[in-house]
């Protein structure tokens, strides 16, 4: 069993910045693939970013350049650098933690809500 809880969200002007945090409990193993998913009012949940335990990381088109994954694989947290913040961020942001292997299980938290609005 895993437990997710996100921190971080919150209000914030156009251009600014927020830092989402997620910390993983539980039987957390190696190969897991953590991530940040979002969704928008009226809109499907979709991948922002991705991050292996080695590091490898994949960004949705509309996050390159502003955001930024990265984890700590001793304190089993993962976290999301959002510069530049555009109205169109504005989403429940999830944590995610993707088990590779049979079965493949994923894991979500609570969701944190993130707003851009002047």
């Amino acid at each position: 069993q895993v437990q997710l809880v996100e921190s971080g969200g919150g209000l914030v002007q156009p251009g600014g910045s927020l830092r989402l945090s997620c910390a993983a409990s539980g039987s957390i193993r190696s190969i897991d693939i953590m991530g940040w998913y979002r969704q928008a009012p009226g809109q499907e949940r979709e991948s922002v970013a991705r991050i292996s335990s080695g590091g490898s990381t994949n960004y949705a088109d509309s996050v390159k350049g502003r955001f930024t994954i990265s984890r700590d694989n001793a304190k089993n947290t993962v976290s999301l650098q959002m510069d530049s913040l555009k109205p169109e961020d504005t989403a429940v942001y999830y944590c995610n933690l993707e088990r590779v292997g049979f079965p493949r299980t994923l894991y979500w938290g609570q969701g944190t809500q993130v707003t851009v609005s002047s």
